[in-house]
């Protein structure tokens, strides 16, 4: 309980204290305008309060990631609470508020985009394709984890593809309609729900006195899998996630000022690190060791989700807590499915104004996501997995390369961003879904990789700084 509670004080200080510094190495401009204003257009572009953006970025970039992740990470015991209270404070978060930042002052443009302009034009190709990817993973996902589990809640008649079909359509629905009608005000009763749950569970285990386990830094997998790299993709949403940094743009389009920015972006990151540390904390002290392997193994995530519920909060209780991890993954679903139009439209500079425009683009994405339900739920994870992380470290290296070229503190975006390609070269080198080399050999060719990608960075900051050639704001092309 002890190591609990201390990492939930250190992610709060942790918003305080490095979230300000965060803040004041970016340099925000409070007389600056927001693509909110200057480029409003009652669709994408659209001014909101900080209270409702903020809630509407935690909904958008939790998912069941703080929740599902947490739960399979506690397998490894306490050692997985380290990674996800330092790894908000000193990556997640800084991921967040560099890749939402950034997006504001360049006209409110997507990862894609940035990774173009700040990493050279072929990555914008590669980026724009591996973020497409994620979000499709990510949608596909986040239809079939909130229907498995409304599916385990309902009569018998009402079967998983029943609600599989019905998340699809609010989907599409939600895809395609201006972002005040449906989202703007919807997600502010769902993030109230979704922090009321996530409390009742936090609660209850303080006030029962749940057996937490104190901190070790000993494997406890019961399978014995590894630490490194493996907990680092096991835990993403909760501590670092590449899917943030396509959510990230979409509200520094509703964004009113840059001072905001502190508190939507880099606040409600710590925000989910506490969620995840709550899911974390239950299923170490409810089904530690074999009996969560074995229900994992039975029932998924899902499984473990129902049951903390239910036995924490009664019936009534955990029902309402069920309901409130359920809101989670159709909230990122749905804006996983509008970043991808967003990010596809900005890449073929296609307007978005007419409905037509916009079912253009998402009717296949639609139709590729159903075809991918059909696939079995690890496998899609494991993918989801290594394409978020990935994704991460480059929206790392974006931001450290538009601190370095503002003569700023890049280290706090290019240690991580350094790290992290250690751990996505690693497990892809290793993993059967991988080039499935021996860990000596997948650690060596990980270690080689990383150096190259640090030395390219270290290369193209000086060719840029000698050159001078980026102007950091504004030089993105218009993709209103």
């Amino acid at each position: 309980m002890i190591t609990f509670l201390i990492s939930i004080v250190i992610l709060v200080v942790g918003y305080f204290t490095y979230g300000k510094f965060v803040e004041k190495v970016f340099g925000v401009n409070e007389e600056r305008q927001t693509p909110a204003i200057t480029h409003a257009d009652n669709m994408d572009y659209v001014p909101m309060g900080t209270k409702r953006n903020s809630l509407i970025q935690l909904l958008n970039i939790a998912g069941v990631g703080p929740i599902f992740g947490p739960i399979m990470g506690a397998l490894y015991g306490p050692v997985a609470f380290l990674w996800i209270v330092f790894g908000a404070i000193f990556a997640g978060a800084v991921h967040d508020y560099l890749t939402g930042m950034i997006s504001i002052r360049n006209r409110g443009a997507h990862l894609p985009e940035l990774a173009g302009k700040f990493l050279g034009k072929s990555m914008k190709h590669i980026v724009n394709a591996f973020a497409v990817l994620l979000l499709l993973l990510v949608g596909t996902v986040f239809v079939t984890a909130p229907a498995a589990l409304l599916a385990n809640m309902t009569p018998v008649w009402m079967t998983l593809g029943i609600f599989i079909a019905l998340i699809f359509a609010y989907y599409v629905v939600a895809t395609m309609l201006p972002i005040d009608k449906i989202i703007g005000r919807i997600y502010p009763v769902f993030g109230a729900l979704l922090l009321i749950s996530a409390l009742g569970i936090g609660a209850s285990l303080i006030f029962t006195g749940a057996p937490i386990p104190e901190m070790t830094l000993n494997n406890m997998h019961p399978e014995g899998l590894m630490i490194f790299p493996l907990l680092f993709l096991t835990i993403s949403c909760g501590a670092l996630s590449g899917f943030h940094a396509t959510q990230s743009p979409i509200i520094s389009r509703t964004t009113k000022r840059e001072k905001d920015g502190r508190k939507i972006f880099y606040g409600m990151m710590i925000t989910e690190a506490v969620i995840a540390m709550i899911w974390a904390a239950a299923a170490m002290s409810l089904f530690y060791g074999t009996d969560l392997n074995a229900l994992i193994s039975e029932g998924g995530p899902a499984a473990v989700v129902s049951d903390v519920s239910m036995m924490m909060l009664g019936g009534i209780g955990g029902t309402l807590a069920v309901l409130g991890v359920i809101v989670l993954p159709i909230t990122s679903g749905d804006t996983a499915f509008r970043s991808a139009r967003m990010i596809i439209a900005d890449y073929f500079k296609l307007k978005q104004i007419k409905v037509k425009s916009r079912l253009m683009i998402a009717a296949p994405l639609f139709v590729i996501s159903l075809a991918l339900t059909q696939m079995d739920f690890t496998l899609l994870w494991r993918y989801f997995s290594w394409a978020n992380q990935s994704t991460a470290m480059i929206a790392l290296w974006v931001g450290a390369m538009y601190l370095g070229l503002q003569m700023k503190n890049h280290w706090i975006s290019s240690i991580p961003a350094a790290f992290m390609t250690m751990v996505t070269f690693t497990y892809i080198l290793n993993a059967p879904i991988g080039f499935g080399l021996s860990m000596p050999l997948s650690y060596t060719g990980a270690s080689i990789g990383t150096i190259v990608v640090i030395f390219l960075f270290a290369k193209r900051l000086k060719n840029e700084r000698a050159k001078n050639a980026i102007n950091v704001d504004d030089e993105v092309a218009d993709v209103a």
